[in-house]
């Protein structure tokens, strides 16, 4: 496989970024996701100086921005994020299952990204829990993770929320567990026109309380006759669900988690080139097989294709609910867990508070503090390099 060369979204920004933000109208916070992508650990945020104690080799560490959007930045935080879940997990199967919206809505999401991201979650919880607690299927209550994505592989809009959801619930009197049948879930047949029958009547509910805005290219559909128009051949359109069989066990859904939790648009890995105003980077076209192919754009386009996936400030895009809701996890995990005959034993904390490094070796096995020299000596602090501003944009 073929692989960057260290090539990343931060030298595409720095490098074409400036040209792009004099040409294009961007919202503040898009500007704050480029800004901090750009100074990612370099000179501008600061950093230390370390020595090593026996070889005496000297390196410079600058510090990250931690901005969610930044590809250099969430390994940790992802890996933080999953041992916390970790005490979430039960004995049992877990499936994935991941709803889509059509195409022909893009643009109108595109526009309304908050509402309509907030209509996704909505409806794809409330089909899940409301299948699983009809007998026909369950007839128990389930919990689940949904995660917001936004992309495809090729950096275009494409708004879809993986789920992780237990292979069985709760009964309704909370007095016993409802197992899957044969680790079959619910059929996806089923699960599409809830959902599509869901989203299409809040979406209607949202336009009819004045909570979209309709501008330029979508303009038209601000008269409520081309709305209804639109809306309702949207009934007549696929709404693609997807089901996966039960992972193996606890293992097989921390394994998903690493892969779907924290991720952003596109990885510094998949670049390829940055050359002549130009960007390649490596993508999976799945309508041909899943074969890995490379894709060129002009580097204002690859920026416009990036700038798709900034959430909207402070949006919450990891969200919990049934017996995942954060409002009842605790209790409910421990019934689930009394029930199933798996209650965890208390065990005494060491509530001393972790360095980042400590963190980072003991969840992920790096160990930041070794030398990277000479592998025997460790690296100790000898001084803070403090920020500086630049007259950079």
């Amino acid at each position: 496989m073929r692989t960057s060369g260290g090539l990343e979204v931060a030298e595409i920004f720095r490098q074409h970024g400036p040209a792009y933000r004099e040409s294009h109208r961007l919202s503040r916070n898009a500007l704050r996701v480029m800004r901090a992508i750009e100074i990612c650990r370099t000179a501008v945020l600061g950093g230390h100086k370390d020595q090593c104690d026996h070889c005496g080799h000297l390196e410079i560490s600058y510090n990250s921005c931690r901005n969610r959007h930044c590809p250099k930045c969430q390994t940790l935080r992802k890996e933080k994020w999953i041992e916390a879940r970790c005490e979430d997990l039960l004995p049992i199967p877990y499936f994935h299952v991941v709803f889509t919206l059509p195409s022909e809505l893009n643009p109108l999401v595109s526009m309304n990204r908050k509402a309509l991201y907030d209509l996704l979650f909505r409806s794809v919880s409330e089909t899940l829990t409301e299948l699983a607690n009809d007998p026909k299927h369950l007839g128990a209550g389930i919990g689940g993770i949904g995660i917001l994505h936004t992309w495809g592989q090729n950096l275009m809009d494409h708004p879809h929320i993986h789920c992780i959801v237990t292979g069985g619930g709760l009964s309704s009197d909370k007095g016993r567990w409802v197992s899957c049948r044969n680790g079959f879930f619910i059929p996806v047949r089923v699960m599409s026109a809830l959902f599509k029958g869901k989203f299409l009547d809040l979406l209607k509910r949202c336009f009819q309380s004045d909570a979209l805005v309709f501008p330029d290219r979508i303009r038209h559909l601000k008269q409520s006759e081309d709305f209804e128009r639109f809306r309702s051949q949207l009934y007549h359109k696929k709404w693609v669900v997807y089901c996966k069989p039960p992972f193996d066990g606890v293992k097989g859904a921390l394994q998903y988690l690493g892969r779907y939790t924290h991720r952003i648009a596109i990885s510094n890995n998949r670049i390829l080139n940055i050359r002549n105003g130009d960007v390649s980077f490596l993508w999976r076209d799945y309508a041909d097989n899943n074969r890995q192919k490379t894709m060129t754009l002009k580097a204002s386009e690859f920026i416009r294709r990036f700038l798709l996936h900034v959430l909207p400030s402070r949006y919450v895009r990891i969200r919990h609910f049934g017996l995942l809701a954060n409002r009842k996890r605790k209790d409910t995990i421990a019934l689930c867990r009394k029930i199933l005959g798996n209650a965890k034993t208390e065990t005494q904390q060491n509530h001393r508070k972790e360095t980042w490094q400590e963190q980072l070796f003991r969840i992920c096995g790096i160990d930041v503090t070794l030398c990277p020299v000479c592998q025997k000596g460790r690296m100790r602090m000898m001084a803070l390099l403090l920020p500086y501003r630049c007259n950079s944009p």
